[in-house]
């Protein structure tokens, strides 16, 4: 479905699994394997280069290599079909050493643990690009006051940077996240037919380490052919930092909205169009991360069935991950990306953020005269009075203000002086800028520490 892919999966994590490099990551397996087997002895050294000249994917012919595996069952058993046939019109002697000792799954498990490096290093750009285009955009609106809201309604004061802060403080521990399970996922696959590697005799632990070092990768205690834990934790990372931009976008959607205004998507010629109504400004960035996020969810919970493995050797869960990881994967980083976009370019209107606030006539503030009339008479009286006269300004279409200064029951205790500064929001932000400060001083941290 390569229409879509601009508009839900424009990341470079794309490319990574294409078919060439699906193919080319299970290729530099096999030329891993004979260079381990031959610096332990196993094969001769004259074997090395022909084999791993052949390990190219344009080498091979992928229309052919996918009809086979509809009968193989799977991709790697053509494909060192095709290797070892291309090997041999090079070297007869040196096609009898082709993947030796190892299985089909070896290939195709390594392989995509290859294409998972890959992946994991550019997320790690991509967040932390992330991390850069937030914290600007927090400096720039940790003193733009809007309102909260919670269910849907206005609740407090809260400023936008802070709305912002809290996506970052939740990239910033997904950051942390990717550090610490890279060293868990990015093993070796090699077990051989059963995970014994029987076939390689007293040498297999040899061969292992050495083919684990050929690839950069660390190796297993075990092998992992039925365990696929690496992998759904791999996939649970991408899924979360998708949903977690996600709710950005559902924030910032509800925020476009016309009667709301506070917030706009990046303005291009074309963009967000309708093609009946020329007024519309549609968030197209937000649509794109919600569509992801919500086809996300069903492919993380194939991944968590593809869990119930057979035995030694899988039917069926072991197979169902080769699409849905990497469809998985490109989702999160088209949510990726288009994140980044939107915090680039995105438009906020601080003066409507304003407005929106004095739409209830002060009744955003009503705690704050709850409080500190509550002083006076005690908490439930307080807000029983302060909940009669907010009713009444609704119901009279009056200032919250205006009422509160005539009542006889408030003007023993408040001035309109000490009114008006209790309705200010500006006066309402508790400890606003101390969040802030605290998780942009640990992104300053971590920045500091990948760079």
């Amino acid at each position: 479905m390569t229409l879509f892919t601009p508009m839900l999966r424009a990341s470079p994590l794309s490319e990574i699994f294409s078919d060439d490099n699906t193919l080319q990551g299970m290729l530099d397996f096999e030329a891993a394997l004979a260079l381990a087997c031959a610096k332990c002895g196993v094969i001769p050294e004259s074997v090395i280069t022909v084999i791993s000249s052949q390990c190219q994917a344009d080498k091979l012919d992928p229309q052919a290599l996918a009809q086979a595996a509809a009968g193989a069952g799977n991709l790697a058993i053509p494909l060192v079909k095709q290797l070892t046939a291309n090997v041999k019109r090079q070297d007869e002697q040196a096609a009898r050493y082709v993947h030796w000792g190892a299985t089909s799954q070896d290939v195709i498990d390594t392989g995509l643990v290859l294409q998972l490096r890959e992946a994991f290093l550019v997320s790690e750009v991509l967040i932390e690009q992330l991390i850069r285009a937030l914290t600007e955009q927090i400096q720039h609106h940790q003193h733009s006051v809007m309102a909260g809201r919670t269910w849907m309604q206005h609740a407090l004061p809260i400023t936008f940077g802070l709305k912002l802060a809290g996506t970052l403080d939740a990239l910033l521990r997904w950051q942390q996240r990717l550090r610490e399970i890279k060293p868990r996922v990015l093993v070796l696959q090699f077990g051989g037919a059963a995970g014994t590697l029987a076939s390689l005799k007293e040498q297999g632990i040899t061969v292992a380490q050495a083919l684990a070092n050929a690839l950069e990768l660390h190796q297993a205690d075990t092998p992992w052919h039925s365990q696929r834990d690496r992998l759904l934790e791999s996939a649970a990372w991408f899924a979360g930092v998708a949903s977690t931009l996600g709710k950005f976008a559902s924030d910032f959607s509800l925020l476009m909205q016309t009667e709301v205004a506070e917030v706009g998507e990046p303005i291009a010629e074309g963009r967000g169009g309708s093609s009946t109504m020329p007024h519309k400004r549609n968030p197209v960035s937000c649509a794109a991360i919600l569509t992801a996020n919500t086809r996300i969810p069903g492919l993380m919970a194939t991944m968590y069935a593809s869990q119930n493995q057979q035995h030694e050797r899988a039917l069926g869960g072991w197979q169902a991950e080769w699409e849905v990881l990497p469809q998985l994967i490109t989702l999160a980083g088209g949510v990726m990306q288009t994140s980044l976009e939107l915090l680039n370019g995105m438009q906020v209107n601080t003066v409507k953020m304003r407005a929106n606030l004095d739409i209830t006539h002060g009744l955003i503030m009503a705690e704050s005269v709850t409080l500190a009339l509550a002083e006076f008479m005690g908490k439930q009286p307080a807000h029983h009075l302060v909940e009669q006269l907010c009713h009444r300004a609704l119901d009279e279409n009056q200032p919250l203000a205006a009422l509160l200064a005539e009542n006889p029951q408030v003007t023993p205790y408040l001035s309109l002086t000490q009114i008006e500064h209790l309705l200010d929001p500006q006066h309402a932000l508790g400890s606003n800028d101390a969040f802030i400060r605290q998780v942009l001083a640990r992104a300053a941290q971590q920045t500091r520490r990948v760079t």
